[in-house]
């Protein structure tokens, strides 16, 4: 076989320590999606997938790629390439870019927490109206706050939690471990660990155990007052539930993603009371480029020359790394 391309959604000249080998191509999808190939998908090897473009984009070419042997995707998620493993040949290695959001997407965890509970968005319609209105609100001090999610981005969110001199944190991932900071529950002890949070901070990854985690029982399980700020994927949530409890005034949500995503307009969720909404934007921030590189050098390094990759996900056709 001497396929040897390497497809790079930033110009390869804008990367420095690319490694010797491959050919780079750029190819980020263009603006509406329609961007010509840069050369055969069947001799591309490996297949960085464009940032910030829609599912079809990122998926066009998977088909063609009939020698790839890599998909590295510049996302924590990967429940857009997930969602059409069939397109991809068996034995290709899935990776995601763990280490490249975690600064800016736990930067906006604390922004949504700090402008929900001090009632930064009324402060911005006030200052519209030209009106003076002074408040009281919630400090994030003395607060317990509950981590849905600890990965990678759960602990750079506690990092940055720490300074505010919350009460407690609380961890939850997949499954029970110990680390340094404390203990991490698992998942299903999630309905006792619940009722004394007064923040919930959703950052887990979309999969078949999350899809819909916050339903109506969920959220019937958060204390009154309690806020639930999420960083991790719409689909985690079950938006139907959660405008019920925002309509009834019980607790408050600030989301950075939602579902269904792009937010239509006329959606009742942009005017129901107490939500603050930012459009998906925990990763795109001046952080995301110097890391994004760093990770794709590292990254081809290992490819080139033949050592184990990072962030392997899963292997197609093949059970899960």
């Amino acid at each position: 076989m001497t396929a040897a391309d390497v497809w790079l959604p930033i110009p390869p000249d804008e990367i420095a320590g690319l490694p010797e080998g491959p050919d780079y191509l750029f190819w980020d999808g263009g603006e509406d999606g329609t961007r010509e190939f840069p050369g055969d998908p069947a001799d591309c090897v490996l297949y960085v997938v464009p940032y910030m473009k829609r599912q079809p984009v990122k998926i066009r070419p998977l088909r063609e790629m009939r020698n790839l042997q890599v998909v590295q995707t510049l996302t924590a998620g990967v429940d857009d390439v997930l969602a059409h493993l069939d397109d991809i040949v068996p034995g290709v290695r899935l990776c995601n870019a763990r280490g490249v959001h975690e600064a800016s997407t736990a930067e906006l965890a604390l922004t949504l927490t700090l402008a929900s509970m001090r009632g930064i968005p009324g402060f911005v319609r006030a200052q519209q109206q030209e009106h003076w209105q002074s408040d009281f609100h919630p400090a994030l001090a003395d607060k317990n706050v509950l981590i849905v999610g600890y990965g990678s981005i759960g602990a750079a969110i506690e990092d940055r939690l720490v300074p505010f001199e919350v009460a407690r944190v609380v961890r939850v991932a997949r499954s029970a471990r110990t680390t340094e900071r404390g203990p991490v529950h698992p998942l299903t002890e999630l309905p006792a660990l619940l009722p004394a949070a007064d923040v919930v901070i959703l950052s887990t990854p979309l999969n078949d155990s999350t899809r819909g985690l916050v339903n109506a029982e969920f959220l019937a399980g958060m204390k009154d007052g309690a806020l639930l700020v999420n960083v991790a994927r719409g689909g985690v949530v079950d938006t139907k539930a959660l405008l019920a409890e925002l309509e009834s005034g019980r607790i408050t949500a600030a989301l950075d993603v939602v579902d269904p995503e792009p937010l239509p307009q006329g959606h009742p969720l942009w005017q129901a009371p107490g939500v603050l909404i930012s459009p998906h934007v925990g990763g795109p921030s001046s952080a995301f480029l110097p890391r994004a590189k760093r990770l794709l050098v590292d990254q081809l390094g290992r490819f080139v020359n033949q050592e184990p990759l990072r962030n392997v996900i899963l292997t197609t056709g093949m059970e899960s790394a």
